[in-house]
């Protein structure tokens, strides 16, 4: 089950939401996404008590359905929208303001609705769970204000949403290099079970990409193409050819929009193997031209099936631009 909380959200988007949610399919059940989904509406029109307790209301829903022994999704959007209303009605009850006029016991608060998200294991033997990811749109994207902090202090994972990547057209917004997660070494175990060593040791190739692609970047927005060498050139193509094929997703695209956990695991080796050849180039016009064809190949392979014969007639299209980019090289 999937529980939505638009605490104090515009009423244009909440209704946006009721027409939308009837006609988008589920990939799990195969019909549509509003058979299993309590939508909490909770517009910014609305009094400020009904903003505080529309968040606990579908705490308690997601609740329900846990001792049921289902697995229940709280969606609350957003957390400081919340915390606002408790600012307002600590204001009203003329209580003692902490940092920016918010509760002093704001931090207790946020990390009780927190708290409540996880797994029950039920008489019967049977398991339950609440899994709560609440967002926060701090005033001007200062990461600094009290809710931001009190929510990072408690949540245990944290996606950072760049408006940068966002204003370049990069969806989801997600920075890979803003955002954290403290349950690695809890899901060590099952990483090397599930993905193998050679996934693991794949996604720690891509993100030291990552990183040297984004100060390449930086010292290129100085500089220009002209003030960095051509390998650190090729470094800055390789990583954005990470983040278009792989971090990127296309919402209307049939296939791209769900992928499976398999299917992800053996995009993200092919792509290493992609990545990790040296390309022996003349230039950067041509290595440029050389990875907008890596880029093409691998985007049209993620609009393909897995197992079909596109799938297939694309996969040895692009292992064939490997070996021949890779036999540009002198003996």
């Amino acid at each position: 089950m999937v529980v939505i909380v638009a605490c104090g959200e515009r009423a244009g988007e909440v209704v946006e939401t009721i027409t939308e949610l009837p006609r988008l399919p589920d990939p799990r059940t195969g019909g549509t996404l509003m058979e299993r989904t309590v939508l909490i509406c909770n517009t910014s029109s609305m009094p400020v008590a009904a903003r505080e307790s529309s968040l606990y209301l579908g705490v308690t829903i997601a609740e329900y359905y846990r001792h049921m022994g289902l697995n229940a999704l709280v969606i609350a959007d957003s957390t400081s929208r919340w915390a606002q209303a408790l600012r307002e009605i600590s204001g009203l009850l003329e209580e003692i303001p902490g940092d920016e006029a918010f509760p002093a016991y704001l931090d207790s608060a946020v990390r009780a609705l927190y708290e409540r998200a996880g797994i029950v294991r039920r008489q019967d033997g049977t398991e339950g769970s609440v899994t709560m990811i609440g967002t926060v749109s701090p005033a001007g994207g200062n990461f600094d204000e009290p809710v931001t902090q009190a929510t990072l202090a408690t949540v245990k994972t944290f996606l950072g949403l760049s408006a940068e990547r966002a204003y370049r057209r990069f969806y989801p917004a997600v920075d890979p290099l803003l955002s954290w997660s403290r349950t690695t070494e809890q899901l060590e175990r099952w990483r090397r079970e599930q993905m193998g060593p050679d996934w693991i040791a794949a996604v720690a190739v891509m993100l030291d990409l990552l990183r040297q692609g984004h100060d390449i970047e930086q010292m290129m927005h100085v500089t220009g193409e002209e003030g960095v060498s051509l390998d650190d050139f090729v470094a800055h193509l390789k990583a954005r050819l990470v983040d278009a094929v792989f971090l990127q997703q296309n919402a209307y695209d049939p296939v791209d929009v769900s992928t499976a956990l398999e299917r992800q695991k053996d995009a993200l080796l092919l792509l290493r193997d992609v990545v990790a050849p040296r390309y022996a180039v003349s230039g950067k016009a041509e290595a440029q031209t050389l990875f907008d064809r890596f880029t093409h190949l691998l985007l049209n392979l993620n609009y393909s099936h897995a197992g079909s014969e596109e799938h297939q007639r694309r996969r040895s299209e692009l292992m064939a631009l490997v070996e021949e980019a890779q036999g540009r090289l002198p003996a």
